[in-house]
């Protein structure tokens, strides 16, 4: 089957919020032909509108605002050198920690939209002060995103963790390979949860390469979309950027 044709008979998302395409600033691509290619398969899925998304977590990937916007815009530039028709943004998933608190504190962040402000936890540990960092993006205006909360293995036997947080104003990014086992089956499991219980309000793509694209022709085609894309207001498609 197409590329394209894939999507026919799932809900079409034309807008992705979370990839790592902008190339040679995080584990994501490595070189501009790469971050190219990705980008045609993507269109070809549907896509439009990118936000992307690099990594910025301190000692790791200390990308400031500046370097992000820098290389973006060159980046841009040359995509559209060539012609690919795509509207491209660009934000940044931020690691929870004191480094992004910092961030927050004097709002020097990216954030896409009306301030909509992803980040991600520690997938080894749960961290400390999680309802302060939402306390504090929202005293800056911020509109807090969890990156991915499908995938952090010790909140799955916390469910009341995840509808803490909805209630508290926090949004959920699902990753859409989550569905289909990529990840693993627990993730899988959560992410089928989350889903059916209408918790979820962005779907990504968390592209960082070819893998992820492959694995996205058979997440597509699950029918979780079906079955539950209802009861969810993803918001993708409906936010300004």
């Amino acid at each position: 089957m197409a590329v394209i044709g894939l999507l026919a008979t799932t809900p079409k998302i034309k807008t992705d919020i979370h990839s790592h395409l902008l190339p040679g600033i995080d584990d994501g691509c490595d070189k501009f032909e790469e971050s190219l290619e990705l980008l045609r398969l993507l269109n070809g899925f549907g896509y439009e509108r990118f936000v992307i998304t690099p990594h910025v977590m301190h000692h790791k990937y200390d990308n400031s605002k500046e370097h992000i916007l820098s290389l973006f815009e060159k980046f841009k530039q040359k995509i559209k050198n060539e012609g690919l028709n795509v509207r491209l943004y660009v934000a940044a998933e931020y690691y929870l920690d004191e480094h992004f608190m910092e961030l927050v504190e004097s709002r020097d962040v990216l954030s896409f939209g009306d301030d909509y402000l992803l980040f991600e936890l520690s997938f080894s540990t749960a961290p400390l002060f999680l309802d302060e960092a939402v306390f504090v993006m929202q005293s800056k205006g911020y509109k807090p995103v969890l990156a991915h909360p499908e995938r952090y293995f010790y909140m799955h036997n916390s469910f009341d963790k995840y509808l803490d947080l909805k209630n508290k104003g926090v949004k959920l990014q699902l990753n859409i390979n989550s569905f289909s086992g990529y990840y693993s089956k627990p993730v899988e499991k959560m992410a089928k949860r989350l889903f059916k219980e209408g918790l979820i309000d962005f779907l990504g793509s968390d592209t960082h390469g070819m893998r992820h694209i492959d694995a996205l022709k058979h997440s597509i085609k699950t029918s979780v979309f079906k079955k539950y894309f209802k009861n969810n207001n993803i918001l993708n498609d409906i936010i300004e950027l």
